[in-house]
């Protein structure tokens, strides 16, 4: 039988983006800072990108692969107003084609333990759904919560008004993941207080079995004679009369005896008193219990814009932004502090606002504008200790740390006026090795004493770049300074007096690639914006080969038709990884 794959198709899945590793450029006018140090927790290196998300997302890869504890996304919802000039089935295609693409890079991001949050509505998430099913693996899905997102009934005319959102949960393993559960300080409301018996809080509760399966006939060997203080056998016995069971076996009954956990009370019944077991709980330190997935207790839409007019005064709020204590219980929930988070879709900043409070260390990327004019002056209210909306009250936050701003390297490889490719003359020697290194997988780290070395892939691979036209003499020079126990990866512009082949025997431990041949069909070069803005993109041309609808299909060798009565194609199967 051929090995069939549930999968979602669309039109253009196949077609995949050649990401060029961008570097990132600090700018030092931009990154921002406290003043002076609030607590010893304090976090600097924070880190704020502008510039398109994707190739953002691909420019972290090589430094946080497997580094980020928690992803939190907002991205757009895909509403359908951009689309006037598409058919539907190209409108989801788009949406699903982009969103796909930086699914996979963070799942390549996540830690083992990590977790990825994704806030969408009814328009896209049951697509996104079974996209993340393909990427992370069905049993990966932890679940889906509802946000309720207003306060008030809304006023327009129609039948139905949604009040809700969706964030959708995936684990990247769900047996390392480790959630966090809800703190109840009502859980203690059960417990007696310390008194004469104990000097904790506790609850005593009967050690025979009630209610469902409590029969000696349920369970036979749980019915047996437990010796009282007074030496009488005591039986499991029903208030009816009928012979009941313990909660527990034997050896368990035993156990507590040893332990001394078996508390003994004398209570009526059959008109004397006689001795009933009980075993003592004692209330937790810390209560909690297991999250609920529908939440209504958070702030609303209406809210949390007039938070953010209070913190921007001025500034257009956004129209649908998210609340600091959705993004603080997502946070408290998966991460600790000092764990990395990250948000691609930053939007107005709010995930790094609440992370900054929380003290976790937080990236965040944003190509439009509304990163300047949002983002910037928002987090320095943060960390100026302005910001008293939010969660500040709740955390008692005071302010301080700081963040790096970056921004996207341009495209390392240009056309010159003859058409010609060429290295971009924007770049510098430190930016050109820096770029050349990540193209390589090697991690730039120039050398203080090695002017030749200028990053590592090991502790004997080293890395060497220049514009330089390298002679036999020169790179003759270079092996010998490299020694027999070390490889050098040599990228430079040109080498004369002899070919690769006679090099690479010549000198084993050098390896040369010319610059910019070697990297030429790596990438899509001077691609700058691969935006989830689908109005912007042009026109595309449909493929009459290809539906032009979403289907959820099965693939095999030999097609096989789907029969409706055998079950619904989305049911969950626990055992999978899609």
């Amino acid at each position: 039988m051929s090995k069939q794959k549930l999968e979602l198709t669309w039109i253009g899945k196949d077609k995949r983006p050649k990401l060029e590793p961008r570097i990132l450029l600090e700018d030092p006018d931009k990154s921002y800072h406290a003043k002076q140090r609030v607590s010893d927790n304090d976090i600097f290196d924070n880190r704020l990108i502008f510039g398109d998300n994707l190739l953002a997302l691909k420019a972290l890869e090589q430094e946080f692969s497997g580094k980020v504890k928690c992803v939190f996304i907002d991205p757009p919802y895909n509403t359908g107003s951009a689309f006037a000039q598409y058919d539907d089935g190209l409108e989801h295609s788009i949406w699903l084609g982009l969103i796909r693409d930086r699914l996979e890079i963070i799942r390549r991001l996540l830690s083992d333990d990590g977790a990825l949050w994704i806030s969408i509505d009814d328009n896209e998430a049951h697509y996104l759904k079974v996209l993340c099913d393909e990427i992370f693996g069905r049993r990966c899905f932890i679940t889906s919560f509802i946000w309720k997102k207003v306060d008030s009934p809304n006023d327009n005319k129609g039948a139905i008004s949604p009040d809700h959102e969706y964030v959708l949960c995936y684990a990247k393993n769900p047996d390392l993941v480790k959630f966090r559960q809800k703190q109840d300080e009502s859980i203690l409301n059960a417990y007696r207080q310390p008194d004469s018996e104990s000097d904790r809080p506790y609850r005593d509760r009967l050690l025979k079995k009630n209610g469902k399966n409590s029969l000696r006939s349920d369970r036979p060997s749980m019915y047996f004679p437990i010796t009282g203080p007074d030496g009488i056998d005591v039986y499991p016995i029903h208030d009816d009369g009928q012979e009941a069971r313990w909660a527990m076996g034997k050896k368990g009954v035993d156990e507590l005896i040893a332990q001394g956990g078996l508390v003994w009370k004398q209570r009526e019944g059959g008109g004397a008193l006689r001795w009933v077991p009980y075993t003592r709980e004692y209330a937790p330190e810390s209560p909690t219990r297991p999250w609920p997935t529908i939440w209504s207790d958070l702030h609303t839409t209406r809210q949390t814009k007039a938070h953010q007019r209070d913190v921007l005064v001025g500034v257009p709020a956004f129209e649908t932004p998210k609340p600091e204590d959705l993004v603080s219980r997502i946070l408290s929930i998966s991460t600790n502090p000092g764990d990395w988070i990250l948000d691609s879709f930053a939007g107005s900043g709010t995930s790094g606002a609440a992370a900054h409070k929380m003290g976790r260390r937080w990236i965040m990327v944003e190509l439009q504008e509304t990163c300047h004019t949002h983002i910037i002056p928002r987090l320095q209210k943060v960390i100026n200790g302005e910001d008293k909306g939010g969660i500040t009250e709740s955390l008692n936050w005071q302010g301080g740390g700081g963040f790096r701003y970056f921004k996207l390297a341009p495209s390392l490889i240009v056309n010159d006026r003859w058409g010609n490719p060429v290295i971009n003359p924007e770049y510098n020697p430190a930016q050109l090795a820096e770029a050349l290194a990540k193209l390589e997988g090697f991690t730039y780290a120039p050398s203080e004493t090695r002017w030749w070395q200028h990053g590592h892939s090991s502790e004997r691979d080293f890395l060497f770049v220049t514009t330089q036209n390298l002679s036999a003499d020169q790179l003759q020079a270079l092996s010998d300074e490299v020694g027999s126990e070390q490889s050098l990866l040599v990228c430079c512009s040109a080498f004369r007096g002899v070919t690769t082949a006679q090099a690479s025997q010549r000198w084993p431990n050098l390896t040369l690639k010319k610059i910019p041949k070697m990297v030429l069909a790596r990438c899509e070069w001077g691609h700058d914006d691969y935006s989830l803005n689908v109005a912007n993109l042009p026109m595309a041309q449909e493929d009459k080969t290809e539906s032009t609808s979403i289907a959820v299909k099965t693939k095999s060798k030999k097609a096989t038709p789907v029969n409706p009565d055998q079950g619904g194609l989305f049911e969950q199967n626990a055992g999978e990884n899609e």
